[in-house]
């Protein structure tokens, strides 16, 4: 077994997804190279679906992946309670989506219909835009309340849309979609996407795209049935009090909770109340995280994995920085 002495803030390589609807934003914003794919519609920072392993890109550790990481330091990296919780299966995925088109309507199972259909985790997530073209939109949730039948006479019909909740979205915006709620990226959106470890979606209507050979891709019309949550809900769209130099709360749900740091100056973070593991994504800006001696720098584009042995984080800046902190509560 590995000293934990080793542990230290953890920085993991980028797998790259190239995609039906992806654009140039990851490389043209970003700065992440996705050669030699053509496109690149999401950047996976941290992952533990299986097939799409995270692997420490520095230090000692360099080359672990999650799952190895977790059997080794158990909950010394992701807490007790946690690793009580998920075992070896680490719980979060951290993903950078640029939409260069519209992404599929579709909807994601929750804990119980993934369970019993894919031996998965369901896929509640939440959205922080951070850049943003001119007039984009995107769909989360039905604007009235609606059933299963209505439902289908819209999809078959083709008038889909005329149920769904239509948001502009800017930088800036945080939109919080459970897992049931019937939702799309637009184009123009570029935004970091923090979710359950699931890569389970249900595609309901993809609008008539085909790929390179001329085909479509498959729908999952009945399995989003029972999947759909039918009820229409206020406030889609994430209302926080904005506030430079504050911890400001974006989401807090039962998975993660996610708080926004927005920082002009060096901050201490303590967590001596949390037994989680603590990411860090940045939106914008740089800083050096150190915790114990050890130093680890996060820019725009980057995630950071602090292991819960840290509970306090020293965040050091020059030039400012927005960053997602996110932990399992």
């Amino acid at each position: 077994m590995t000293d934990k002495k080793y542990l230290y803030p953890l920085k993991f390589d980028t797998i790259f997804k190239e995609k039906i609807w992806g654009g140039t934003k990851i490389k043209d914003i970003l700065g992440k190279d996705f050669a030699p794919l053509s496109n690149c519609g999401e950047t996976w920072e941290i992952s533990g679906v299986p097939g799409n392993l995270s692997k420490v890109s520095e230090g000692v550790l360099k080359g672990q992946t999650l799952p190895e990481l977790i059997d080794t330091y158990g909950g010394d990296l992701v807490g007790k309670r946690v690793y009580e919780r998920y075992g070896n299966e680490f719980p979060l995925l951290i993903k950078f989506i640029d939409a260069a088109q519209d992404l599929s309507i579709q909807v994601h199972p929750d804990d119980k219909l993934a369970k019993e259909r894919h031996n998965s985790l369901g896929k509640t997530e939440m959205w922080y835009i951070f850049q943003a073209d001119e007039g984009a939109k995107l769909i989360t949730g039905f604007n009235k309340d609606t059933s299963k039948e209505e439902y289908l006479e819209h999809l078959n019909s083709g008038r889909l849309t005329d149920l769904l909740n239509i948001e502009e979205a800017v930088a800036g915006d945080t939109f919080y979609l459970p897992a049931g709620r019937v939702h799309t990226i637009g184009k123009g959106l570029l935004l970091a996407e923090i979710q359950q470890t699931s890569d389970v979606t249900y595609r309901i209507y993809d609008f008539d795209r085909t790929d390179d050979q001329g085909n479509k891709r498959e729908l999952h019309t009945e399995q989003a049935l029972d999947a759909l949550d039918y009820h229409h809900y206020t406030n889609y769209k994430t209302r926080v009090s904005k506030g430079l130099n504050e911890a400001i709360p974006l989401v807090k749900s039962e998975y993660f909770q996610t708080n926004l740091l927005e920082f002009t100056t060096g901050i201490i973070r303590e967590h001596y109340d949390k037994d989680s593991f603590i990411i860090y994504t940045c939106t914008e800006g740089e800083a050096e995280i150190q915790t114990l001696g050890q130093t680890t720098k996060i820019s725009m584009g980057n995630a950071v994995l602090v292991p819960q042995k840290f509970p306090e984080v020293h965040i050091r800046t020059k030039s400012g920085f927005k960053i997602l902190e996110t932990f399992v509560p």
